[in-house]
């Protein structure tokens, strides 16, 4: 019943574009420039600029741009994924972080693959319904139009599937998804199309996000969870929720800089690099994360306890983390100066390498017995007017680092100097303050990536 209700549906509201109907406040299509997008996978971060271009602000465009990528980039970033934000605009002191990570469920003995309760749709959620201008549905439908009319296969998504080929092979679903139909994994623009997760996506438009925790989309993905091995219950879905938490801070050179606090720890990581560069002394921010996990442990994440020690600068060191779950990031800036920044993981490439059944949606990873990732995530900005930088990177084990090298480049309105190592950096920089100085503003992505900078509209 469900699938005919979601299948009807699908066609019923096959013509309706982005930004059209259901919004706040109806925003018109604008002119010269409105903001900058950068992101590990191009189609997504284009989506996110048309939403820019029809009026959208950058947490509007943020929330597309995730819900985009997990049609584009389901090996680290599906519906069943999590991460954290963070965002700020103009008359703000510090910004707001939002935390949804994937959460553990209480899985049962008969879960082969436990799996993490899909929290990136609750995130989102939150964070455009405290910034965005427009109805969570419009933000959706870019997203849900990729995966019933299908997207070319990119670069990253390539490697990652070429990385897990034999795993993705062997599941029915999966295989269904990800080959071409002659024993192989899709190859660089290979249409790919998802006809059941457009099916979930649309369900999500029609239904609101709660329909995926609370309603009729919830029940079916639990019970698809439980047949996948996954073990996910209903109570799991209702009772995850996403928080807010107010940001780390340091002040440098006269500007304020945001960055994401635990349990989204690759930002104590890169606030405590970032600093001790600023001081000329070697910092990593992988050890700092390794001594204070191991300080953590048991007790929680504390956000002020957190913000004390970098205060005091007697950070915790540790030795290197064990390997960590891939992820992926992006920067989202709008021309009134609003900027979103976010990293998102499945806790393992493809997560469990399964799918929820009818939804079309690849389950991420239970973080019950794996280290978690390191989300990185921060902003500039002069005091409560303008927005000057925001970064954040990919890199599992160097993230933190990466981000704190990007940063103090964006900060003065340079490129970083990247030639080595696994890390990859994406920011946007404004050395001369936005709203104000669009002219300058330049968004950036490691060239030695796949990703896509781009900024919506013509700099006027």
């Amino acid at each position: 019943m469900l699938a005919l209700a979601l299948a009807s549906a699908l066609t019923a509201c096959s013509s309706l574009n982005p930004l059209t109907s259901f919004t706040r406040e109806k925003p018109q299509s604008v002119s010269g420039f409105v903001g900058d997008v950068v992101a590990d996978e191009p189609q997504a971060a284009l989506a996110a600029r048309d939403v820019l271009a029809k009026g959208g602000n950058a947490a509007d465009a943020a929330a597309a741009l995730g819900m985009a990528l997990s049609v584009t980039l389901p090996s680290r970033a599906s519906l069943g994924a999590g991460g954290a934000c963070l965002a700020w605009k103009p008359g703000e002191q510090e910004g707001h972080a939002f935390i949804f990570l994937p959460n553990a469920g209480q899985v049962d003995a008969k879960a082969d693959r436990p799996a993490a309760v899909p929290m990136l749709v609750r995130g989102l959620y939150l964070m455009q319904l405290r910034y965005g201008s427009v109805e969570f549905a419009d933000v959706v439908l870019p997203a849900r139009n990729m995966a019933r009319d299908g997207v070319p296969v990119s670069p990253l998504l390539a490697a990652d599937m070429s990385a897990v080929e034999g795993p993705l092979l062997a599941d029915e679903k999966t295989r269904s998804i990800f080959s071409n139909g002659n024993g192989q994994v899709l190859k660089v623009s290979d249409l790919m199309v998802q006809p059941r997760l457009a099916g979930a996506l649309e369900r999500i438009r029609l239904a609101g996000a709660g329909d995926f925790y609370t309603g009729a989309l919830a029940q079916t993905f639990a019970q698809a969870a439980q047949d996948a091995g996954g073990g996910l219950t209903k109570a799991d879905l209702r009772n995850s929720l996403a928080t807010t938490e107010r940001p780390l801070t340091l002040h440098a050179n006269g500007v304020d800089i945001s960055f994401l606090p635990p349990p989204a720890d690759g930002g104590l990581g890169t606030a405590a690099a970032f600093a001790g560069s600023r001081a000329q002394a070697t910092v990593r921010g992988e050890s700092v994360v390794s001594g204070w996990r191991a300080r953590q442990a048991g007790k929680g994440a504390s956000v002020a306890d957190a913000q004390a020690l970098l205060n005091s600068g007697s950070l915790p060191s540790g030795s290197a983390l064990p390997p960590l779950p891939a992820s992926t990031s992006f920067v989202v800036t709008d021309r009134q100066g609003g900027v979103v920044s976010c990293g998102l993981t499945m806790n393992n490439l493809f997560g469990t390498g399964r799918v929820a059944g009818s939804t079309g949606v690849i389950l991420a990873a239970s973080p019950a017995k794996r280290p978690l990732p390191l989300l990185t995530a921060a902003i500039a900005h002069n005091g409560t007017s303008q927005f000057r930088a925001a970064t954040t990177a990919s890199g599992q084990n160097v993230a933190s680092d990466t981000a704190a090298v990007a940063l103090q480049a964006a900060i003065a309105g340079g490129r970083p100097e990247v030639t080595n190592g696994p890390g990859r950096a994406n920011f946007v920089s404004c050395p001369a303050g936005l709203p104000g100085n669009s002219a300058k503003c330049f968004g950036w992505t490691d060239p030695r990536g796949n990703g896509l900078a781009v900024s919506s509209g013509e700099q006027k």
